[in-house]
């Protein structure tokens, strides 16, 4: 589900309007948290279990750092690390590794039959990754006390206007949004957030989008240093394609 399809057209006033007649902030977070994982859903629901790995782990970690001596937290953090780098590595960079070290061996006339992995890219898989990593380790450093509400803590990690296309987020910045007690939006922050929305819009569709072909065309067949000159001026569309996807973020938060 992109943030310009159809989908998400439909997708987010839904979540909007049912968040707004949702009164308590406990209510309001398992609403996006379910949310959440039906936006993530959309792409492959099969990947939700690396989510939920990741979710469990890193709050499981983090409650068990608190009382623990310095040996057992940096044991504690070991975990965390292996867990969620292991999952990133082997979904989205054991391919690569593996044809790396295969032509490397065919330079010294080697016909190497390592195992490849045909597995599809997780979304987003380094955005929360990262993200709950960080978390885990402002705790280890005791920046921060562990979450102890698991539905808070679980929409911090896959939360869906920031999860596919970041930013990574600090622990100290979103979660005291998530933690928040008062949450109303006045008609300023509405409008506010429809203005963002269609900026956001216009910006990916009619800039990020449009000059997309050209882009591809000057990398794939460079014609000299002039198709590379406006290769290269074209790709600063990356400006406006990720700050159209932060435009199109309503922020429920």
């Amino acid at each position: 589900m992109f943030f310009n399809s159809l989908q998400y057209a439909a997708f987010l006033p839904v979540v909007w309007i049912v968040y707004r007649v949702l009164r308590r902030v406990p209510q309001q977070n398992a609403w996006l948290l379910l949310a959440s994982y039906v936006f993530y859903g959309f792409w492959d629901w099969r990947f939700l279990g690396l989510i939920l790995v990741s979710t469990a782990v890193d709050y499981t970690v983090s409650r068990l750092m608190r009382p623990a001596a310095e040996p057992l937290r940096k044991q504690l953090l070991l975990v965390s690390l292996v867990v969620n780098l292991g999952l990133l590595v082997t979904f989205k960079y054991f391919g690569f590794f593996v044809e790396s070290t295969a032509s490397l061996l065919r330079t010294f006339g080697l016909e190497p039959n390592l195992p490849l992995l045909k597995i599809l890219l997780p979304v987003g898989i380094s955005f929360y990754t990262f993200q709950t990593i960080s978390y885990t380790f402002d705790v280890f450093r005791r920046r921060i006390e562990p979450e102890e509400n698991p539905v808070t803590f679980a929409l911090y990690v896959p939360y869906f206007p920031q999860l596919v296309a970041g930013p990574i987020e600090r622990a100290q910045h979103l979660l005291p949004q998530i933690q928040g007690e008062r949450r109303r939006a006045d008609e300023h922050d509405i409008l506010s957030g429809l203005r963002l929305i269609l900026v956001g819009l216009f910006k990916k569709v009619a800039i990020a989008d449009a000059v997309a072909p050209l882009v591809a065309k000057s990398f794939n067949s460079p014609g000299g240093s002039v198709s590379a000159a406006i290769g290269i001026l074209a790709f600063s569309r990356d400006p406006a394609r990720f700050s159209g996807v932060g435009g199109l973020k309503a922020v429920l938060v």
